[in-house]
Formats: C-alpha cells, structure tokens, sequence
C-alpha cells in the first residue's frame, strides 16, 4: 500500500484517501452489526442451556455436542460458500447467508427434542458458513493493504461486543412468556427474526464491487480499484506462478495458520459456551443477572483488542504479539481450576483480554503472506479448520461434565493449547517466501 501510494500525486492521493474513508464509514458500521447479530444467533444457547434442560431435556453432552455440531457444518460449507460469493457478488451472497441463518435461528424456538437441536444446529452451521471469510475477501477487493488490517481489526470487535451485549439481551428476552411459548424459544425466534429483518437493509446498502457504489465519485472508484490492483500485480510479480490447490494444502505456513486459529478457536468458544453456567454455581442468579455478569469479560477483551492492537501497531512484531495474548489466556485458563466460581470467573475474565486479542491480532499475519488470488478460498480454509475449535471444544466439556460433574480438565487443557499455540506462531510467516524483501517489506510492515 505504501509503495502503490507514494508514486502519486497529491491530487490522486488526496481522492484514494477520501475513497478509502467513504468505503469505511459505508460499509464497515454494517459489517459490525450483522457480525454482532451473527454471533448472538451462534452462540445464544449458552443462555438457555438450563431451561432446555428443564423443558426438553437435554443434558450436558447432549447440549455439549449440538453446540458444537454447528460447527460441523460450517466447517463443510465453508469454503463452496466463498467461492460463490466470488462467482455471484457480495451483495447476493451475504444477503442470502444472513436471510438463511435467521430463519434457522427463528426454528431453535420450535425444537422439541435432541434431534431437532442437533438438526438445527448443523443447519445453522450450514446457513453460516462463508459470512466470515465473506467479509475478509470483500475488504480485499475494496481496501488496500495498510487499511484492510485497520477494517479487520474493527470487525472482529463485533463478536466481542456481541457477546457483551448478548447476555443481557437474552436475559431480558427470557423474561417474556405467552402464545404457549417459553422465554427461551422467545429469544431464540426474537433474535433470529430480528436476522431476517435486517437482511432487507444489507440488500439495498451493500455493492459487489466498487465501480458499483453510486455513494463513491468515477475518480473515486477508479483510485480504488487502480491501488488495490497495483498491490496485486506486485504481488504477482514477485510470485508469478499462481499456487494449486494440492501445492496450498502441503504449504507449512498454511497448515500453520490452521493449527494456530485452531488453538485460539478452542478457548473462545470452551469460555463462550460454558461461561453462562460457571456464573450460575456463583450463587442464586436471575437470568438477567446471569446475563449482566456474562458481559464483563466481553467488556475487559474489547479494551485489550484495541490495546493490543495499539502495541502492535507501534512495537512491530505481529507474531510476538500474538504470543503475547496467548499466555494471557493460558494463565487465565490455568488459574481458573485453582479456586471456587467467583474466582474461576476473575480468571477467565483475565482469559478474556488473552484470547479475543489473539483473534484480532493473528488474522494479519495470514493475510500478508497470501496471494490475493487464492486468499479468499485459503482463509475460508483457515477459518473453516479453526473454528472446528468450536466443535471439539464445547463437545468435549460436554462429555467431561456429564462423565466427571467437572470441567477442570478441559480447563488444564486449553491452557496447554494456549501455550503450545504462543509457541508455534513464531514459525508463522507474514510475507511471500518467494517475494524480494523490497518487494514485500512496507506491506508486511504495517500488518507486523
């Protein structure tokens, strides 16, 4: 981005700046709140886990299993959904995947058994799958390099602020019974409803490329398109052979990327999923209360990603950093076996400020050694095989407390899997292997 910059002049500066800031307050305010309401509907069960319980009875493993059986097929669709965003456009595609998951998330109102929640957990995975890596490829077709680092960053806080917001707002949701519907199928219908609604705006607000956005000027568009394009064909330049997929699935930096987003994908969804009920053994809670002392490590991790990301933008090194916030939550993880509830609950929300940084920080580095032609399929990959975390984790924890009435070891293990993570990340690269340090470096420098 850099390089692509200074060869202007002050004219096509001065209107790619003013294109870049139009791009970012129109899309990324969007791009946050659908983010927002993604995760609520992903991870909402964490709420009503007890009164599934009461009402249809499902038990821990079984609860432990459909939580993470989402990720299953998330994980499948994951990449053939990406691919046709490419082939169809942003706008059809993102629409289509926010109409899908709210109308799943609507039916967890009407599930009557085990069966129905596994079937509809996996449906949901499904419905989702691709609106993540969606999003990461439409910075790239609309952001150059410097910025998409910055767009990213303030995406990811969504899921934080999601998850800040989503215990109170579920907590007050339970509150309402009537029609012959509990408070728990309310909110899951209320929320997922509330997805379908929104989709209506996505659709007349969102544009596929740039020379479609009325909103930028011809120069506009063009300085755009002519920055993005430059970065690509120096990028090219330095590798001109485009990668196959066989050549991509031995690369070791991308096998790296996988078992690192893997590692870090564990912890957060184990925290997500477990959490509400760690806050219950503290005493005689509401709902609400439940709900209100869920957001508290939400809220401590979103002044560490913006913290960590203010470190990192000024000390540069992207994996150091990323390490750094990988012992944070391994010491959280580790501490929260060593004393009763409320201390449990102080240690992961120390935990918190490790794990949602780690999330935030580690997507750059992924990003700068990708070829842009095959960096949407390849992040849909490492996303894919991250959030598999999500399944194994949650499934695991399941199975701990139904078999041990404990969730200690699963604690001790995360811990481990934090550190080994915060080991290996220092083998990840954030340049091309093939590219000239010339080349590369500027780019590489300010996502490092």
């Amino acid at each position: 981005m850099n390089t692509s910059i200074s060869g202007m002049n002050d004219g096509t500066d001065s209107v790619l700046k003013s294109a870049i800031s139009k791009v970012k307050r129109h899309v990324l305010p969007l791009f946050v709140i659908m983010f927002i309401v993604n995760y609520i509907d992903r991870v909402n069960i964490g709420f009503v886990r007890a009164h599934m319980e009461q009402d249809l009875g499902i038990g821990a493993a079984a609860y432990g299993l459909g939580a993470g059986l989402f990720f299953i097929g998330y994980a499948l669709f994951e990449v053939p959904s990406n691919m046709l965003l490419q082939k169809v456009g942003a706008r059809i595609w993102l629409t289509r995947i926010m109409l899908t998951w709210g109308l799943v998330a609507a039916g967890m109102a009407f599930i009557q058994n085990e069966t129905h929640f596994y079937i509809l957990r996996f449906l949901l995975g499904v419905a989702e799958a691709g609106f993540f890596p969606g999003v990461i490829y439409y910075f790239t077709r609309w952001l150059p390099g410097v910025e998409r680092g910055k767009a990213i960053a303030i995406f990811l806080s969504g899921s934080a602020i999601a998850s800040l917001i989503s215990g109170p707002l579920s907590g007050l949701l339970l509150q309402i019974n009537g029609l012959g519907l509990h408070g728990w199928q309310w909110m899951y219908f209320i929320e997922g409803m509330f997805s379908v609604g929104l989709c209506v705006f996505v659709w007349f607000w969102l544009d596929s490329k740039p020379h479609d956005a009325k909103w930028l000027s011809r120069d506009e568009q063009d300085a755009l398109v002519k920055a993005i394009d430059d970065e690509q064909l120096a990028r090219e330049a330095a590798t001109p052979i485009k990668p196959s997929l066989g050549k991509l699935l031995k690369d070791r930096q991308i096998i790296l990327f996988c078992l690192i987003y893997f590692f870090i994908q564990l912890t957060i969804y184990a925290a997500t999923f477990w959490l509400p009920s760690i806050i219950k053994k503290m005493g005689d809670l509401s709902d609400i209360q439940v709900g209100l002392f869920n957001s508290i490590p939400w809220l401590l991790s979103i002044v560490g990603m913006y913290a960590f990301a203010a470190f990192s933008a000024k000390w540069k090194h992207q994996q150091a950093w990323v390490a750094a916030a990988l012992l944070i939550a391994a010491a959280g993880m580790f501490m929260s076996t060593t004393g009763g509830p409320i201390f449990a609950f102080v240690a992961i929300c120390f935990a918190a400020l490790g794990f949602k940084s780690a999330s935030s920080l580690f997507w750059p580095i992924p990003q700068a050694y990708l070829d842009a032609r095959i960096a949407a399929g390849v992040i849909a990959l490492i996303n894919s095989v991250g959030n598999l975390g999500g399944f194994v984790a949650p499934t695991t924890f399941g199975l701990l407390e139904e078999h041990t009435g404990s969730i200690q070891g699963g604690l001790y293990g995360l811990a481990a899997t934090s550190i080994i993570a915060a080991i290996i990340v220092f083998a990840a690269r954030n340049t091309p292997k093939t590219a000239p340090a010339a080349a590369v470096g500027k780019p590489a420098s300010s996502h490092a």
